[in-house]
């Protein structure tokens, strides 16, 4: 089996001999290869929704692999027992959902030793949330696949450190790594809105004005981030 980048990325972050839980699995691509491939020893694949739960379960059967992976109509965590997974997955879905995810399933959350985390949107309030409610990010990797960026996160439980700001924007680690994927991204914003602020800004419409304003505060801190990467 072939995953996406995204997806083999993922997989590649997932701790050897776990037994794995996929919220969101879609079409259960990602359990059937760690399991194909000796990375989980089980997995429970779930889905909010019957149809791709369907597919997810065909492609099982097609694998031959119904011994080792379960198949689970889920809200979230919420049909997953506290002590069945040592890993959880949780990709492709927004920030928001994936915090309320974590929220409500907080005591199944308490007993997973590790959470492979890809937000796609609002990755900042994901970066307070898990800081915020005893969760810290071990790993972060910054990526891109088919003209896509992509953060995927490696969480576990424990304090974390105090951060600046833009750590939360753009991750701590990243920064500090000087990651060069994330300089390509920090770069191509930072033109795009030295672009688009002066017409902004010079516009006819307070709201308009308001939102060039808006955009200079947040290029502001884009330049800090670059400017922390490019130090010594």
């Amino acid at each position: 089996m072939i995953l996406s980048k995204r997806l083999t990325t993922i997989a590649s972050l997932v701790p050897a001999g776990s037994r794995v839980a996929d919220v969101g699995t879609d079409h259960g691509y990602t359990p059937i290869y760690l399991v194909k491939n000796g990375i989980a020893v089980s997995a429970i694949a779930m889905d909010v929704r019957k149809g791709p739960l369907s597919r997810a379960a065909e492609h099982v059967q097609e694998y031959g692999l119904e011994d080792k992976i379960q198949l689970r109509l889920s809200d979230g965590l919420e049909e997953l027992q506290p002590g069945e997974a040592d890993a959880v997955i949780i990709s492709g879905l927004g920030g928001p959902l994936m915090i309320d995810i974590l929220t409500r399933g907080h005591q199944v959350a308490e007993t997973v030793d590790t959470f492979v985390l890809s937000p796609q949107s609002d990755i900042p309030g994901v970066r307070v949330y898990l800081r915020e409610h005893g969760y810290r990010i071990d790993k972060e990797v910054f990526m891109k696949d088919e003209g896509k960026y992509y953060t995927v996160m490696v969480v576990t439980h424990g304090v974390s450190e105090q951060v600046r700001y833009i750590d939360d924007l753009f991750g701590r680690q990243l920064l500090e790594e000087k990651d060069l994927l994330l300089r390509e991204y920090l770069e191509k914003e930072q033109a795009r809105y030295q672009q688009l602020i002066p017409s902004l800004e010079s516009a006819a419409r307070e709201e308009t004005r308001q939102r060039g304003q808006r955009m200079k505060e947040e290029l502001a801190y884009i330049e800090q981030a670059l400017a922390v990467m490019e130090e010594e």
